[in-house]
């Protein structure tokens, strides 16, 4: 199968989210997870004792699609739900120590992966190529989940 022919700038862009993406769903894959269940790890683990609904409103879902997804995390032992001892209908979210080793070296991976991307550039390219990408982004708006 021949390589897709790209031409524009964006269209070579994509082709390395592609493959950013690829590299960030094999590593997600190996340790059992969905792109989903890994994210709210990883959001578990920088806002413990999060509420179901944050979380909800962070993955952009259903309070149901939530709630199964937290399920499954929490048969495998990787979250734990505590009552929140102001509101004991209120559940308050934790990544518990199994689930964070489990998603532990993500970012190590993805920098390492960012440093492959770039092994053909010399160390000037590349702060070229970040110079010009900051100033193509400086008028977006800030992106979301």
């Amino acid at each position: 199968m021949q390589a897709p022919h790209f031409d524009t700038p964006l269209q070579l862009m994509r082709w390395i989210g592609w493959a950013q993406r690829k590299a960030a769903d094999e590593w997600v894959r190996e340790r059992e997870l969905s792109h989903e269940q890994s994210f709210v790890l990883g959001y578990l683990q920088q806002n413990p004792g999060a509420i179901q609904r944050d979380i909800a409103e962070m993955t952009r879902t259903s309070a149901a699609s939530v709630s199964s997804l937290l399920q499954g995390l929490e048969k495998r032992g990787l979250i734990e739900r505590r009552a929140d001892a102001g509101n004991a209908r209120t559940k308050l979210v934790y990544a518990t120590p199994t689930g964070i080793d489990l998603i532990a070296g993500f970012e190590d991976a993805m920098l390492a992966l960012d440093d492959r991307l770039l092994a053909p550039l010399s160390p000037d390219e590349r702060a070229t190529l970040r110079d010009l990408l900051l100033k193509v982004t400086a008028e977006l708006p800030e992106p979301t989940r």
